[in-house]
């Protein structure tokens, strides 16, 4: 007996605000023994606080299989676009270039 493949076929919608994105370039992530919480944050430069944009909650097999995805799609970008280089090596001012914070 063989399967209909579209009985097997997820239809997934995005809403316009979803799917416009949030930016964030910091990820702070916790994990207990059931899961692993991930909150993305926007740290923008001489701002002393900042606030969480977006927080996914994982379970740890979902988690496994994030980092198996991104580990995939990220080997793939680099074949095509060259070595994503670690911002350690790149050595960015805390500043990130503009006017030094004054209180």
């Amino acid at each position: 007996m063989t399967q209909d493949p579209q009985q097997n076929q997820l239809n997934i919608e995005i809403s316009e605000e979803v799917a416009e994105g949030t930016y964030a370039n910091l990820a702070i992530i916790t994990h207990s023994h059931a899961e692993f919480v991930i909150d993305f944050v926007n740290v923008m430069p001489g701002t002393p606080k900042s606030k969480v944009k977006s927080r996914v909650i994982f379970t740890p097999q979902h988690a496994k299989r994030f980092m198996k995805a991104m580990i995939d799609n990220i080997e793939k970008f680099e074949a095509m676009q060259g070595i994503i280089k670690d911002l350690d090596e790149m050595q960015i001012p805390v500043n990130f270039g503009g006017p030094p914070a004054q209180a």
